[in-house]
């Protein structure tokens, strides 16, 4: 019988093709695990259909890259018939992990938003535990921003004790609790103020003694040394000019700013100067398109929908500014923001953006900040970024590059795994006989 893995890493998480960041920080995490000696790494995801489904921004499927060899991902099918109305996803997803953690490999499981990944991964544990099978997993529970203003914020609004209680359970009944930012970690704890507060119980406390920060990971190598070459094409397929044009590229939704930043781009001298392109899908993607279709601006304004991931890294090099003008609203706030790092990575312009959540400590002091929902602060700011003096904008860029660099996959992945004491014990198949 051919040996079983020593190790085992497991994340569960909205995977390709979802557009999301988090969706390309499991890939980082995973693809990162192989190169620190992980045998098998498996990310355990949702069918297509119901990524379809469910509403969530997608990117075109031949346009996800292939993942390295060596990371399965997986896709379980739901549990039940049309008598089930909800919760076979779920149910598949757990059943799947139930049969990973029993199979004698000691695995880490990493799950990236609290609900439903941590909670099923909860469940799991439990479920594997009681079968009297030998268990040997570690888990990890990551909370990004939208698990406390979709989650949580909205159970202590509704006043449902119940349903934020068993979030927060299952998130502090985790080996390992980390947050993407500190200003994730503190609004998680604020939460958990306002339940405690109100029902007697100690999250708040647990949350502040438990989670550390653990900021997204990033292939810092996809952005870095770019091809001129392959820079020159991707933009002339466009029909784009280096330095032509100012760039937004992510999730088109209403706390992204992308409506200000069509009024902003519209009042801004620069608008003679460059275009403005607009990648991205999302569920604000047919407003917006109306909006800058009555702008007097409509003609020097483009909108994408279908940049692959490996076009991402030429469309913001080649850019004049990237902007991402994020504003808070009561179902997301920005608790990091990944493109605003991977943008700095890439070169090009500086970044235009504000200090909305956690997008300060994405920056630093890297980046021109304009105060939420001022369409004329982003008028001003492309002004200076298109008028900006090739030595100074050279200054900037390599400032911004050097801040990076720090959120490379290999050292987040490091920092995080260092949080494992102890690490899981291997196993070999004397012992699994």
């Amino acid at each position: 019988m051919t040996p079983p893995p020593n190790n085992r890493l497991v994340i569960v998480v909205r995977a390709d093709p979802v557009i999301c960041g988090h969706s390309g920080e499991a890939r980082n995490l995973a693809e990162a695990a192989l190169d620190r000696g992980f045998d098998e790494v498996r990310i355990v995801t949702w069918p297509i259909d119901r990524l379809q489904a469910s509403g969530l921004p997608l990117k075109p499927l031949d346009s996800v890259l292939p993942y390295r060899g060596g990371i399965v991902v997986e896709r379980p099918a739901p549990v039940g018939d049309y008598k089930v109305p909800d919760g076979r996803y779920v149910a598949g997803l757990t059943g799947r992990l139930v049969e990973l953690f029993t199979d004698g490999v000691p695995t880490v499981c990493l799950s990236l938003y609290l609900s439903p990944h941590t909670t099923a991964v909860a469940e799991a544990v439990r479920v594997a535990t009681s079968t009297g099978l030998p268990v040997k997993v570690t888990t990890i529970a990551e909370a990004v921003g939208s698990d406390v203003t979709n989650v949580v914020r909205a159970c202590v609004e509704e006043d449902r004790f119940g349903a934020a209680a068993h979030v927060l359970s299952a998130y502090l009944g985790s080996d390992v609790c980390v947050a993407v930012s500190e200003y994730t970690r503190d609004l998680i704890v604020a939460e958990a103020e306002a339940i405690d507060a109100k029902h007697g119980t100690t999250f708040a406390e647990r949350c502040r003694e438990r989670i550390g920060v653990s900021y997204p990971a990033i292939d810092t190598s996809a952005y870095l040394d770019l091809d001129e070459a392959e820079l020159a094409r991707a933009l002339a397929r466009r029909g784009l000019e280096r330095d032509g044009y100012a760039l937004f590229l992510s999730r088109l939704s209403a706390a992204k700013g992308v409506d200000d930043l069509i009024e902003g781009y519209a009042a801004s001298g620069a608008r003679g100067r460059v275009r403005l392109v607009i990648a991205g899908d999302g569920p604000e993607a047919g407003r917006l398109r109306a909006q800058a279709a009555a702008s007097p601006v409509a003609d020097r304004i483009t909108f994408l929908d279908d940049v692959p991931d490996a076009e991402k890294p030429y469309l913001m090099a080649g850019s004049a500014a990237y902007v991402l003008p994020s504003k808070p609203l009561p179902e997301f706030v920005e608790t990091f923001g990944i493109a605003l790092v991977e943008k700095m990575l890439a070169g090009g312009g500086p970044v235009i953006t504000t200090a909305t959540g956690g997008i300060p400590e994405a920056v630093g002091d890297c980046a021109l900040l304009v105060p939420a929902e001022d369409p004329a602060a982003i008028a001003a700011a492309l002004d200076r970024a298109v008028a900006m003096p090739p030595e100074e904008r050279r200054r900037w860029e390599v400032r911004a590059r050097e801040h990076a660099r720090q959120f490379d996959r290999g050292v987040v992945f490091d920092r995080l795994f260092e949080r494992l004491e102890p690490a899981p014990e291997p196993v070999t198949a004397a012992e699994l006989s």
